[in-house]
């Protein structure tokens, strides 16, 4: 397998994890374009995957989820970065995060990041924007960055 390859397979297993917890917690995985098209054949409580957005660059960009809930009263984008190893998601971050404060148009996102692999003071810089609220206009977005089990952790402590 090649390390793209080995790198998708990764991704795709934090993906994976987020879609138990949710699932676990009452949410309907669907997926956005089905969603889009009769959103009445589903119900209030959601985790729609593979949700479209437009870049900072004007291109079409998509994060993982979209977490859509009627009886907590919120809309959630989650986006997921797995590294594993060294390789250029860390090297993402800043682009992922002027996305999540421009062009993404939820107030509440979570970046979930986690496998070790980025390069030392990565993590730190996209947290320390997060909290700081770098280059936002609008106050009032939240852009929250965390491992898996902090995920976790936010999720049983949101959901009970």
């Amino acid at each position: 397998m090649t390390q793209g390859g080995y790198a998708n397979s990764s991704g795709g297993t934090l993906e994976k994890a987020v879609i138990g917890v949710l699932l676990s917690k009452g949410f309907q995985l669907v997926s956005f374009r089905k969603w889009q098209v009769s959103p009445e054949r589903y119900g209030q409580e959601l985790l729609l995957r593979n949700v479209p957005y437009e870049t900072i660059y004007k291109h079409a960009g998509h994060s993982e989820f979209l977490l859509v809930s009627q009886k907590y009263g919120m809309r959630v984008r989650i986006e997921c970065k797995w590294q594993q190893s060294s390789g250029s998601v860390d090297e993402k971050f800043p682009y992922l995060y002027l996305n999540a404060v421009e062009a993404m148009p939820e107030d509440d996102i979570i970046i979930i990041v986690d496998g070790g692999g980025y390069k030392k003071g990565a993590l730190d810089w996209l947290k320390d924007a997060a909290r700081e609220k770098r280059y936002m206009a609008k106050a009032e977005k939240t852009i929250r960055v965390m491992s898996l089990a902090e995920f976790l952790t936010w999720a049983n402590t949101t959901f009970r």
